[in-house]
């Protein structure tokens, strides 16, 4: 056939012979040849302008059609195991087709993440518009960024929105994913990167405006890789859930056992109630119960519920959403302890004599149902003598005596010394559109250390019952500082005049004395952050090392089952202990327990971070519209690039560069944690009062550069810095700065023998 084909006879031919479709193939199927070959590239060309075909190298498909082999991202198992993917090259107009991965007996084991080349296969009258065989596995779990899109003439590149990184990304004209200038995307690394040049990426996925003020928290979510959405599986198995009844359980539907949360709290998963205890062998005591949501009677072992959890690990916490760990039908709903409305809860019954001690403590499993949902403010005005309505009739019979038995706790925390730290914590206010209102300290009242003795007693109680009983769970530990963390403490403390013992065994008392020796002086907030620095983190896991800042050997996190993986695996055992039903620990809970609480104390500290991303990029753009105003705070780092300072008003964490630090040079001394003037000898060091002026801030990065202006009452000079970026000095005063910083470490090092 010689007669040039028309444009559907061709889209024809490219449709039922997708893997012919180079213009070669296309001419020799029709018996194009010669010059006629120019007028098939003409048509091929307008085919392609119309949208109908893309060419990719030398061949040509429906934009709307995948290849016949595609790379995949595999998205993992549904409900009922089946393994699906998503093709990471579409360019379609209409819906993001489904793929199903077919794999046959000899195929390696697959997961989310991992990436794929697979041969498609179009299906029809099923759920999913492709099936995939696997040709062969090219990688698991790409590393992935988050950046702002700009056009470029071929593709474009990403700006990262990391704090303190420049790096860009270059994106290939069909890479785009057709995001647009000036979007927020995430992208993931598309090859190895070239031997000169940057990086190469590929788009993903398309987030939208990044200066939308509720685009914060979206950014943490998606840059930490954070799951925000719920499979359908999960949601239809929650949507299924019913509320537990009485039956296997006890009634403790009369006892007026209160929740107490921040008044913006999303669940109620504690409550709490206490009376004087009736015994006369026990004098002066309190009976103390603690009730905890029953969340291991809907989330069972092996469930599409109990997958997703563990996955998640725990919830996440952002000022204008939350990340949940289960969806919000458990959630908000039936394992959250609302008022007047009965729930399945785990109580434990806790005795206290006079003076705080736990003399006796049991578990049970029941049905509650609270009287009232207070908020902190609430129950602190009533104990301060102004109730309200809601609190005025629980003043005498519920609130006075759970502060009675708070104040006994009270004694016994005192005599115990868990260590005492003074943090404020910032509570960041939003508007409805997710713009910055406020920024300011969270009040500590005495509602909220009642709540928190309560629940670290009612976490020692569950610890203590399982090891009695033999039953595996995971424990929540917290080792003491390691020596080198411990000396630099030591050393920091010296500098400002305070004495850390040495050559005894560490006791949280031994730092508490040392937080004592500074507390309302200048330097309690640099002593306060050098000893939190000194803390190891927190972790789970099976072994039982206990528990070093709270001074127990035996704790385990029981209270929080709604929004930590932990706990539930904490009430599985105790369910396994009591014998209270089949929904407890399962074999392989119990075979796999050291591997989730290694996962969970990971997903713990992913969120930790994206959560510290998002208040910074708050308080940067809270602070944008202030660029100039100058601002008081302390030096709260010290790096060979600058020093970091706490901004006193807002808690916001600024840099000064070193640029920015005045007319001389500073030399960096490691060791010592200081920069020291080359000129004046003047030393900017941990905890010094500073005054500020705001020269930059960065609201996508969450970066804010500042401009030193004084270090305690002293003025630093001013002045234009030299191209080189260094500050014009004196000859040979860089040499000096260096041989007294040598002279001083040298000094510190005979010190330390000599001890």
């Amino acid at each position: 056939m010689s007669k040039l084909p028309t444009k559907t006879e061709i889209l024809e031919w490219i449709e039922q012979n997708p893997t012919l479709t180079a213009k070669r193939d296309i001419a020799k199927a029709f018996g194009i040849k010669g010059a006629a070959r120019i007028d098939l590239k003409r048509t091929l060309k307008e085919l392609e302008a119309e949208g109908h075909l893309e060419k990719r190298k030398k061949t040509y498909r429906d934009p709307d059609r995948l290849p016949p082999v595609s790379v995949l991202l595999v998205t993992g198992p549904d409900g009922d195991g089946d393994l699906f993917a998503k093709p990471m090259e579409w360019q379609g107009e209409g819906k993001e087709p489904v793929v199903l991965v077919i794999p046959r007996a000899s195929d390696p084991a697959l997961g989310a993440g991992d990436r794929i080349l697979a041969r498609l296969t179009a299906v029809k009258g099923e759920d999913h518009h492709y099936e995939a065989r696997l040709i062969r596995r090219i990688g698991a779990n790409p590393r992935r960024i988050v950046g702002i899109f700009r056009v470029r003439s071929e593709g474009g590149r990403i700006q990262p929105i990391d704090k303190g990184s420049d790096k860009e990304w270059t994106v290939a004209d069909d890479a785009t994913y057709g995001a647009k200038d000036g979007e927020l995307v995430e992208a993931e690394l598309a090859g190895p990167k070239a031997r000169m040049g940057l990086p190469r990426a590929r788009i993903v996925e398309r987030l939208g405006d990044p200066s939308a003020p509720k685009a914060v928290s979206l950014i943490a979510i998606h840059q930490h890789g954070i799951p925000d959405s719920f499979p359908d599986d999960v949601i239809v198995q929650a949507d299924a859930a019913k509320p537990v009844g009485l039956k296997g359980r006890e009634d403790l539907r009369d006892l007026p056992l209160i929740t107490i949360d921040p008044s913006d709290a999303r669940d109620h998963d504690d409550a709490c109630f206490a009376e004087p205890d009736p015994n006369p062998k026990n004098p002066g005591g309190h009976i103390l119960w603690v009730a905890i949501a029953d969340v291991a009677a809907y989330v069972t072992p092996g469930s599409a519920l109990d997958r997703e959890a563990r996955k998640r690990g725990n919830s996440t916490y952002f000022p204008d959403r939350v990340v949940p760990m289960l969806p919000d039908r458990l959630s908000g709903d039936l394992c959250s302890l609302h008022e007047g409305v009965e729930r399945a809860c785990i109580a434990v019954r806790m005795v206290l004599d006079a003076e705080g001690n736990k003399i006796a403590h049991d578990f049970h499993r029941g049905l509650m149902r609270s009287p009232a949902s207070l908020h902190y403010e609430e129950v602190q005005a009533a104990i301060d003598g102004a109730p309200n309505e809601r609190t005025e009739d629980l003043l005498e019979p519920v609130l006075k005596p759970l502060y009675a038995a708070y104040a006994a706790l009270k004694s016994a925390r005192t005599r115990r010394q868990p260590l005492d730290l003074d943090l404020p914590e910032r509570r960041i206010e939003l508007d409805e559109d997710g713009t910055v209102r406020s920024v300011r300290f969270r009040d500590r009242l005495d509602a909220h250390k009642l709540i928190e003795e309560f629940m670290v007693l009612a976490n020692v109680a569950a610890a203590e019952t399982l090891i009695a009983k033999k039953v595996p769970l995971l424990f929540r530990t917290h080792e003491e500082p390691t020596p080198e963390k411990l000396e630099a403490l030591r050393e920091t403390a010296q500098a400002s005049g305070y004495t850390l013992a040495k050559g005894q065994v560490l006791q949280t008392s031994h730092l508490n004395r040392l937080l004592d020796q500074a507390a309302g002086s200048d330097d309690a907030e640099l002593i306060n952050l050098s000893t939190l620095r000194s803390m190891t983190q927190a972790y789970y896991g099976p072994q039982h090392i206990g528990h070093f800042g709270l001074a127990l050997r035996s704790y385990a996190h029981f209270t929080s089952p709604i929004r930590r993986y932990a706990d539930l695996i904490v009430h599985r055992a105790l369910i396994t202990a009591h014998g209270w039903g089949k929904d407890g620990l399962s074999p392989e809970d119990i075979e796999d327990i050291e591997a989730t609480g290694n996962h969970i104390s990971d997903t713990e500290r992913r969120s930790m971070v994206a959560e510290r991303d998002t208040t910074d990029r708050y308080l940067a753009a809270f602070l944008s519209e202030r660029i100039g105003d100058e601002m008081t705070g302390r030096v709260s780092g010290v790096a060979r690039f600058g020093a970091f300072v706490k901004l006193d008003e807002t808690g916001a964490d600024g840099l000064i560069p070193m640029r920015n630090l005045g007319r001389e040079y500073f030399h960096h001394d490691a060791d010592a944690g200081t920069l020291m003037g080359s000129d004046t000898g003047m030393t900017i060091g941990l905890g010094q009062r500073v005054t500020v002026r705001l020269a930059e801030v960065t609201p996508v990065t969450g970066g804010i550069a500042l401009e030193l202006l004084e270090i305690g009452d002293e003025q630093v000079k001013q002045g234009r810095q030299s191209p080189a970026g260094r500050t014009p000095r004196r000859k040979g005063a860089h040499a000096k700065a260096k041989k007294a910083a040598r002279a001083k470490k040298a000094k510190r090092k005979v010190s330390r023998t000599r001890k």
